[in-house]
């Protein structure tokens, strides 16, 4: 790897934050979500300096969303809303799978990149980007301006939701633009369906470069590939005691633990390398999935609270 010394990063993270409202067969509940902010808050759990960039509303939700990211260490730097917070509604289906709709303020999400945003990723080891919002050109243009040397610092994971997307075939282009001039991009088996109509592997195919980007290829119970260079390593998900009470946040917790490793001990360079962050990042993964909600577990860990 790139160093042998482990470190804390400084990692700012830029995409979503807003109220999950969870319906199933027992009542609705409410927490506190985001594909970004749950991996800005897995970072800092794993040990990471983490700052969200997320657009947040003038309004009660808002106030949740930055107590609970206060309490787990997480910076915030907001970007400014009139429509509000952002809220997802889930219904759960038999096997914990979320069917989701947004509204109106997480479908118009945007982020102002003013001096403190631009500060925020200057200063930042490593820029991670989740949900963001692929089919608006100028959001893009604007994200890509403000992270440079972007092959050696910028992640990207498209996680696009059909009820956020308002031109799938121009959040694709994007998203591919963007995956072009990344470190690492992450594409799961429902981004491939989603956005493209095809199997995870052909969908992969669109983003493997050389040197770069990595691509982290996530597969849901078949576990993760990374596939850095001609070099292509998978590792299946981790067995652990106890049912599986909700997927929500696996995809995320992946994200999260990988970016860890490659924070702390830079880019692996050998096969085996890999195979420890991927192992450890599915461990992580299977975990998370075995407790309500989307917050990062660790293997062995009952409870995670607030720093």
């Amino acid at each position: 790897m790139t160093s042998s010394t482990p470190r804390t990063a400084r990692i700012a993270v830029i995409g979503d934050a807003l109220i999950d409202e969870l319906r199933d067969p027992s009542g609705s509940r409410e927490f506190v979500g985001g594909a970004a902010l749950n991996v800005a808050v897995g970072l800092a759990l794993l040990g990471q300096h983490a700052t969200l960039i997320a657009m947040l509303g003038d309004d009660e939700p808002a106030d949740r969303i930055r107590t609970f990211l206060h309490e787990f260490g997480v910076r915030l730097i907001e970007s400014p809303s009139a429509l509000g917070t952002s809220r997802a509604v889930s219904d759960r289906s038999e096997g914990g799978e979320p069917r989701y709709e947004f509204n109106e303020a997480a479908r118009h999400r945007r982020i102002e990149f003013g001096g403190d945003v631009r500060s925020a990723i200057d200063e930042a080891d490593l820029v991670v980007v989740s949900c963001y919002p692929f089919d608006d050109d100028g959001q893009v243009d604007a994200l890509l301006d403000a992270v440079g040397d972007s092959e050696r610092r910028l992640i990207v994971d498209g996680n696009p939701r059909a009820g956020m997307l308002r031109d799938r075939a121009r959040f694709l282009a994007n998203f591919e633009r963007a995956a072009a001039r990344s470190l690492l991009v992450k594409a799961g088996d429902e981004d491939a369906d989603l956005l493209a109509g095809e199997a995870l592997d052909d969908f992969v195919g669109r983003f493997r470069g050389d040197p770069h980007p990595i691509v982290l290829s996530t597969a849901g119970r078949d576990g993760a590939t990374i596939i850095d260079g001609e070099a292509s390593l998978h590792a299946d998900i981790v067995d652990l005691p106890g049912p599986v009470i909700d997927t929500m946040g696996a995809g995320d917790a992946t994200l999260s633990a990988v970016v860890r490793r490659l924070a702390r001990d830079g880019v692996p360079g050998t096969a085996v390398e890999w195979a420890s962050v991927l192992d450890e990042a599915m461990g992580i993964a299977a975990a998370t999935v075995r407790h309500d909600g989307a917050l990062l577990r660790s293997p062995g860990t009952a409870e995670i609270v607030p720093s």
